[in-house]
């Protein structure tokens, strides 16, 4: 417990409670001053200090009533001691990838405390929800001047922005009652819930989660945390809290989070099962789909691959054309010259063979590859993994026209036979040295033959949202800075689509040529850079969906869709496209083989 001397300061004499310190903004008003005799009631413990709450609260939803104590070491208070808190308030930005772009943490620091009396009554919890304060489901701020909620003027409206709701609430106990899952629990032990079994919430999925849409990315989420209470179960979406949910609202890596302070009730399970889809290949039936296997090399062990291949065909169908974003080389995240993946897609198609044998649908032939090897670091992701994207395809169902002269740095070319499009090289790299694609994947375009059309498959990895403001950072609203690589990669992609429909107008093509282009784009349906591909008049085969099932991903308790297929005019509309499914078996579960879901569509070619 550290003490300080008040002999040197201006300390304020008159009865300061914690809501003066709090205020109704983002920042204390009493920021850097000197406080006496603060009292509170100690509702939770931590490492290195304690929160604190006021059990004679005012009238003012806006203000909240507890705090944080911070005491260097490990603080000699129990829960449900009186206290009487001396020291100076501080705001305390937590760390994180984008420590400048969070809000800060109201705290007393320097603090002598005296303690009053023990074993009282905690403060009543604050219920979220039904019968207590109503949880903002739609705004998270619409009030920032000049684009950050700390800067003068802003207003604060816990009532309707879920930023300014839980900030008149940071370090206070609330309760959440009858608690629904939106996410899986993840490696850092946190879980995103809805409450009231998602009651008042916005569009959920079919399956338990809640969609983000443009202008709502849902602050009725409640992040639970295991800082003070550890082991949270492991729940998967749609699992349900039997009991209520009780801790304290704390902030940090960019988000509110409750931090429970007992532990959390046993939980009713959803029986979510994963998806089996009913896309499987016909005789005239083409499947082709698009698939992040997750930093995928010979080191996960066999486990992983078995997983994969029991996914790829049991739940995909087998699809004749894969593409799969996220091959790392031979020996995955190490640091030295091997770019070489073959191993890693020979492990896969062997366990793919295996799994069919075990299940009676072995092909004659088994699935083979196409890829080409990036330059060694070249391509973003773990460093020494060299992740890429590539193809798995099934040679008794469709041919893979090799063409030769593709390469890591070479850029492949259009040309145009006789009114029909073809590579320079299949496969090949689509434009690798544009800056877009600098430390990022290069798109890769192969040259397949199904009775007798040609169908053009680019697959595609684009730049993460690495460097993006929070959703409930201080700046409002958030930048996506990430976002403007991923139109520039958009662009570029783009303009080899309308170079392969410029050159198919021959008879056999119908006008136009068939061209796929699918992968991990990292951004939504609805984003600036999906946008591009739709002006140039390609279709979005997530856009044929209900919104509630739109999702690949789920982060942070928000489904979303990051994986997409996207096609040409021709492909778009019947009696061609027979179909397009998102199979949900990875993105809600909290084990997972892949952190993102496939996506598998169908389309149906006469014989020629």
């Amino acid at each position: 417990m550290n003490f300080i001397s008040l002999a040197t300061a201006t300390v304020l004499s008159a009865l300061i409670q914690i809501h003066d310190i709090q205020g109704t903004a983002h920042r204390s008003p009493m920021d850097g001053q000197l406080v006496k005799d603060v009292p509170g009631i100690v509702t939770a413990v931590r490492s290195q200090g304690f929160y604190v709450q006021d059990p004679t609260p005012d009238t003012n939803d806006a203000t909240s009533e507890g705090i944080f104590v911070f005491t260097t070491a490990a603080p000699t208070v129990a829960i449900g001691d009186a206290v009487s808190v001396n020291g100076k308030v501080s705001e305390f930005q937590p760390g994180g990838m984008n420590r400048a772009s969070n809000l800060t943490i109201t705290q007393i620091v320097d603090a002598t405390i005296t303690k009053v009396s023990s074993g009282n009554p905690l403060p009543a919890a604050v219920v979220l929800g039904r019968g207590g304060r109503a949880i903002p489901n739609r705004v998270i701020s619409d009030d920032a001047v000049g684009g950050s909620v700390e800067n003068a003027g802003t207003v604060f409206d816990p009532q309707d922005d879920g930023i300014d709701f839980y900030e008149s609430l940071e370090g206070m106990q609330v309760q959440v009652n009858r608690a629904i899952a939106v996410s899986p629990t993840i490696a850092a032990g946190e879980i995103a819930v809805l409450a009231d079994q998602g009651a008042n919430a916005g569009i959920r999925t079919s399956r338990g989660g809640i969609v983000i849409r443009p202008t709502d990315f849902n602050p009725e989420r409640i992040m639970i945390d295991d800082a003070i209470t550890k082991k949270p179960p492991k729940v998967n979406v749609g699992d349900q809290f039997e009991g209520a949910i009780v801790g304290v609202i704390d902030y940090g890596f960019g988000n509110f989070k409750l931090q429970n302070t007992q532990p959390l009730s046993l939980v009713k399970s959803g029986n979510l099962q994963r998806e089996v889809t009913d896309l499987s290949p016909t005789n005239n039936g083409l499947t082709i789909a698009t698939f992040n296997v997750e930093n995928l090399d010979l080191s996960d062990g066999s486990t992983k691959f078995k997983n994969l291949a029991n996914r790829i065909v049991n739940n995909l169908k087998s699809p004749d054309i894969i593409s799969l974003e996220e091959v790392q080389d031979n020996n995955g995240a190490i640091k030295d010259t091997v770019v070489d993946a073959s191993q890693t897609y020979e492990a896969l198609i062997s366990a793919i063979s295996a799994e069919q044998n075990a299940q009676g649908v072995a092909e004659e032939t088994a699935y083979q590859y196409r890829q080409i090897d990036p330059v060694a670091d070249q391509d973003g992701g773990e460093p020494g993994g060299n992740i890429r994207v590539g193809f798995l395809f099934n040679p008794n169902r469709v041919q893979f026209v090799d063409r030769p002269g593709g390469s890591s740095t070479s850029g492949v070319t259009v040309n145009s036979v006789g009114g029909v499009p073809q590579l320079s090289a299949s496969p090949g790299r689509i434009d690798p040295a544009n800056a877009a694609f600098r430390g990022s994947r290069k798109p890769l375009v192969g040259e397949f033959l199904f009775k007798g059309q040609t169908i053009f498959v680019i697959a595609t990895h684009f730049n993460s949202k690495g460097g993006d403001q929070p959703l409930f950072g201080r700046f409002q609203p958030p930048k996506r800075s990430s976002e403007t690589r991923r139109m520039e990669q958009a662009t570029a992609v783009k303009d080899f689509v309308q170079q392969l429909l410029a050159a198919g107008t021959g008879r056999n093509l119908g006008g136009a040529a068939n061209v796929v282009v699918m992968g991990d784009f990292n951004d939504f349906e609805f984003s600036d850079s999906l946008k591009i591909f739709k002006r140039a008049g390609l279709m979005n085969l997530t856009e044929t969906l209900p919104q509630r099932d739109r999702y690949t991903y789920v982060y942070q308790g928000n489904s979303q869709a990051l994986d997409h297929i996207l096609v040409s005019p021709k492909l778009g509309k019947a009696p061609i496209l027979d179909g397009f499914d998102v199979v949900h078996i990875n993105a809600e579960f909290t084990k997972q083989d892949s952190d993102h879901d496939p996506n598998v569509a169908r389309f149906i070619f006469a014989d020629s």
